[in-house]
């Protein structure tokens, strides 16, 4: 993956995107009244409900007017998520989309799907000990290596001193092992010593903020910036430092431009996050399952654990470039929704209405 170059990985996106359309552009009819699965982690990021699902529906409804997406979350329980798989293969779907809550568990979803001929398309997460027949993501590792440069550089203009605090996402999570990754090549040859990490189960911000608050009393006045994987992990250790009235509250990332994340960029509260079109992912999702509910197999751009692939580049939002990142065509929040109540003002001074 690191060798992966960014005109490579757009010039691929593009000819992907262009075979998928042609693939999609067959009668609605095709696949007469198919089902497609779309099985989600966990609701501790809003975004699988409020963006992830609705987009994917809507896509496929655009490519098949007949098709049916059968759409579950498992709330973070991996046996629940098994279950749910289960489900989907006896309700004869023709494809299953999964975001894995546990990326080794879902080696057995894999392996049901496939003594069935049922193909496994992963989403956001891959799962590397077991061959899915496609992954979709935004570039994980990439991801990692964003926000935590993205903070390295800010604290080295700042002449910032200290360490850093490093918030991982879940152990079992192979993406966020793929973001942690990420994070340490920027970290480790920063110059700023690593305080200490923790891989946060589940996601849990509330698991998070507790192990940011023990920090936060061991390393006293030593803390120059926390690089949290997502906006929940970032919020709660912004939540910690507040907490143990910590003024002012040094910077700290986050991932997924969630509204809450958005509007503490916007404040000043959170120094960074991760764009990540989710319409992009969900979109591309769709053209794939499509495909093979029609017995195509679509072209990849790269292979990741021996998966072919189709990964895209996130950007890096900061207050320097919030503006222009909300306001662009396609991203998922309203500015009517970000600028409300108390972050109005913040929004007025950065021009943002």
């Amino acid at each position: 993956m690191k060798a992966l170059r960014l005109s490579a990985v757009l010039a691929a996106s593009v000819l992907a995107a262009t075979a998928m359309s042609a693939c999609g552009s067959s009668s609605s009819s095709d696949e007469g009244g198919a089902k497609i699965a779309f099985l989600m982690p966990d609701i501790a990021s809003t975004r699988y409900e409020l963006f992830d699902a609705p987009l994917f529906k809507a896509k496929m409804k655009q490519l098949c007017a007949k098709c049916e997406v059968l759409y579950q979350n498992a709330n973070s329980d991996a046996a629940k998520q098994q279950q749910q798989a289960d489900s989907m293969l006896a309700q004869g779907v023709k494809a299953i989309v999964i975001d894995p809550v546990d990326s080794a568990a879902a080696a057995t979803i894999v392996n049901s799907a496939r003594s069935r001929n049922v193909p496994i398309i992963a989403y956001d997460r891959p799962i590397p000990k077991a061959r899915a027949d496609y992954y979709v993501s935004f570039d994980n590792e990439k991801i990692g290596a964003l926000i935590a440069q993205s903070l390295v550089d800010h604290l080295k203009d700042t002449k910032a001193e200290g360490g850093i605090l490093q918030v991982n996402g879940s152990p079992i999570d192979a993406a966020a092992g793929l973001i942690k990754n990420g994070i340490h090549t920027a970290v480790d040859p920063s110059g700023f010593k690593l305080l200490a990490e923790y891989d946060t189960p589940g996601w849990d911000p509330t698991k998070a903020q507790n192990w940011v608050s023990g920090q936060i009393t061991q390393f006293k006045g030593q803390i120059a910036g926390v690089v949290a994987a997502n906006d929940g992990t970032g919020g709660a250790a912004i939540a910690a430092f507040k907490a143990a009235g910590v003024t002012p509250v040094p910077p700290v990332t986050g991932n997924d431009a969630e509204l809450a994340a958005v509007q503490r960029v916007i404040k000043g509260d959170q120094y960074n996050t991760i764009s990540k079109p989710i319409k992009t992912v969900a979109d591309a999702a769709a053209e794939v399952a499509h495909a093979f509910a029609q017995g195509r197999k679509p072209a990849p751009q790269v292979t990741l654990f021996d998966t072919p692939s189709q990964l895209f580049t996130p950007t890096v939002v900061t207050k320097e470039n919030v503006v222009k990142v909300v306001t662009e065509p396609g991203f998922a929040l309203k500015v009517a929704d970000i600028c409300a109540g108390e972050y109005k003002a913040a929004c007025d001074e950065l021009g943002l209405k």
